[in-house]
């Protein structure tokens, strides 16, 4: 696979996702950030929350992989392909960055809605949220 040009103003949330970094991944995320989940509709503010969402996320997903990277700062997308279980998945992280670099909004898009189903099923026992 062709390595992805990211933008230094994003590169270390990518890398902290990639390596599974919980603590890199939270010096990434603003304060205030709000988190949008694919699984659940409510709306997660801060950082301990979005946190603790990806962080358990990224461990449920397997083969996890960006395959696409979208630069137009202060906003950003990054394609994903993993597996939950033996579904596939597709999805988009949506981001965008405060003045500090720092990631005030995160929305994950992801399809299909059967392995969207079963990574509710899954957060909700981990975390009794979905």
């Amino acid at each position: 696979m062709t390595e992805l040009h990211v933008d230094p103003r994003i590169k270390p949330l990518f890398d902290a996702i990639v390596t599974k970094d919980d603590t890199a991944l939270g010096v990434c995320l603003a304060d205030d950030v709000v988190f949008r989940p694919p699984t659940y509709w409510k709306d997660w503010q801060g950082r301990d929350a979005a946190v603790m969402i990806l962080s358990n996320v990224i461990e449920v997903f397997d083969d996890f992989q960006y395959v696409r990277v979208f630069n137009n700062h202060p906003h950003y997308a990054f394609e994903f392909h993993a597996k939950v279980g033996d579904l596939n998945a597709e999805g988009v992280d949506l981001l965008t960055l405060d003045e500090d670099g720092l990631v005030t909004d995160f929305t994950v898009v992801m399809r299909p809605l059967k392995t969207v189903q079963v990574l509710r099923e899954e957060m909700v026992k981990r975390l009794g949220v979905g």
